[in-house]
């Protein structure tokens, strides 16, 4: 029986369908799509677009998009709807430019041509119901007249503002008073909602195509970007719809985006956990302690080998098989931790994610992002389209799978899941968070079918994860775990900013009830009827 008293919430329950976001304006929108008849698809594009306005530093037009759709009773489709290099973007002509061994977050060759804005549209022509303008009519609305800035969008949104101060255009916007917004005060952003409405009247082409186009390249290039109008008209129609990679854990099959994305680690990191009992036996210090590990080996074979898929082909083969899965397994020792080194980059937090079940039974898992907080920072004062820092993953190292490159895609951390059983998709899932999605992704499934957890409580239970050469521990894990792991040669850190955040769908194959739940850590709430 649920525990009434334990200051949680429990997972929501309906009968037709159920939307879950990390926005409760972003729920909303959805739901009320959902509710006029628009199927799983129309209200994943209402309820982006309308985070998009109300999360800013999280989520925008100018950044990139994947999803994971499964049409009633049909199979798991992945659309890559992320964005590519400029034309002219080479190691070489950065050096020219003064960029060093990284692409700095607010250089304007951090930014790669938008993806999202071309996934929208692809995922309307191919499978929406309703038109755009109605389904961007609430975005167009809160962005023309306003919304209250809610709790966790304004802790956010003060953590960056120091950085966000850097762009002049930005801070205009983003800084009223030279300052981040309070809780419940009032922002617009009205050049929003003439965005909107081009991409609602013209589709992709209003984006990427004339005077938007034009104003965004002329004002990257004022900055000393690469980019051209040609580079936007070629990402009109970038998106594309892709085969996604699975692997088994336990009697599931997990379904993720193949590369350029980083779910092949999430699945990396499963295999490995299922060589482990991972059960209700273990530990608390165990069981985090087994995460870190398969955590650090996960990512280590991600930053080495992952990158555009051109440039990365068979590795989900090769990385699942039995043969390597062992291997890495064979590397852990429970009582010793294995040296940080193994995957010291740095850590991007800032996304939104968003699944729906609509009454048919489609389902679709979605993710956006503009990777850093406020991503670039760099603002086109004559679109209002903030830019993202996606270009900021690129390598520049001649021979490496993600070193920058021409119309390149690069290393993705955001990615939608998917969890099937016998054929059949039972829950869209993801985990917000930059580099920690595909070790929350591993982390959330883990406590729901391992140790049988329900989907809130195991959104809510307290986490971890291995970074930058430390283990970071939210504040509910024990004061006993956390002195074990340090034996073990942890290096611990207390986080004061949450984890991540999550939302899924469950799906009862025998009764068709659905189970939803949103990350405590967030806003949002899943809604359904």
């Amino acid at each position: 029986m649920f525990d009434f008293f334990s200051a949680r919430r429990p997972s929501t329950l309906a009968s037709e369908a159920m939307i879950a976001t990390s926005h409760p304006l972003s729920t909303a929108a959805g739901l009320e799509i959902l509710a006029e008849g628009g199927n799983a698809v129309d209200a994943a594009i209402a309820a982006v677009a309308v985070q998009c306005v109300v999360d800013p530093l999280m989520t925008g037009l100018g950044g990139d998009c994947f999803a994971l759709y499964a049409p009633a009773g049909g199979d798991v489709r992945a659309l890559n709807g992320s964005g590519r290099a400029p034309g002219a973007a080479t190691i070489d002509a950065l050096r020219a430019a003064g960029i060093g061994d990284e692409i700095p977050q607010t250089s304007p060759h951090a930014v790669t041509i938008p993806g999202a804005v071309s996934a929208w549209c692809r995922l309307h022509a191919d499978h929406g119901s309703l038109p755009l303008d109605r389904l961007f009519a609430r975005a167009a609305g809160y962005a023309e007249d306003g919304y209250p800035v809610t709790p966790r969008v304004a802790m956010d949104w003060a953590e960056n503002a120091a950085l966000v101060a850097g762009d002049p255009h930005a801070a205009a916007l983003f800084l009223p008073g030279g300052k981040a917004p309070a809780v419940g005060e009032r922002r617009a952003q009205p050049l929003l909602a003439l965005r909107l409405r081009e991409i609602a009247a013209k589709g992709a082409a209003g984006f990427y195509e004339g005077e938007t186009a034009a104003r965004m390249t002329a004002h990257l290039r004022s900055l000393g970007g690469l980019h051209t109008e040609q580079d936007f008209h070629e990402g009109r129609d970038q998106a594309h719809w892709v085969d996604p990679i699975s692997a088994r854990y336990g009697s599931y099959d997990v379904v993720e985006c193949p590369p350029n994305g980083q779910g092949l680690a999430a699945l990396l990191i499963l295999r490995i956990l299922s060589k482990f009992d991972m059960g209700e036996g273990l530990s608390e210090a165990d069981r985090i302690h087994l995460h870190a590990e398969a955590t650090k080996l996960g990512y280590h074979h991600r930053d080495a080998l992952i990158g555009d898929p051109a440039s990365c082909e068979g590795i989900a083969e090769t990385l699942l098989g039995d043969a390597a899965v062992d291997r890495l397994a064979a590397k852990i020792d429970m009582r010793r931790a294995l040296p940080p080194t193994l995957w010291d980059e740095p850590e991007h937090k800032d996304t939104i994610y968003l699944c729906v079940v609509d009454r048919e039974g489609n389902a679709i898992s979605f993710i956006n992002s503009i990777f850093h907080g406020f991503g670039s920072t760099r603002l086109d004062p004559a679109t209002g389209i903030l830019f993202q820092s996606r270009g900021a993953s690129f390598r520049m190292t001649d021979g490496h799978p993600n070193a920058i490159a021409p119309r390149k895609r690069p290393m993705h951390t955001i990615i939608p899941g998917m969890m099937c059983e016998a054929g059949r998709v039972v829950m869209p899932f993801g985990v917000m968070g930059g580099q920690y999605q595909a070790a929350g992704h591993a982390a959330f499934l883990s406590n729901l079918l391992d140790r049988g957890m329900d989907l809130q409580a195991a959104m809510d239970a307290p986490r971890s994860f291995a970074t930058a050469g430390k283990l970071q521990l939210e504040p509910g894990v024990s004061e006993a775990a956390r002195e074990d792991l340090a034996a073990r040669g942890h290096t611990l850190e207390i986080v004061t900013s949450p984890i991540g955040g999550s939302q899924a769908i469950r799906i009862d194959p025998a009764t068709g009830l659905l189970s939803g739940g949103s990350d405590t850590r967030k806003d949002g709430m899943a809604l359904g009827f």
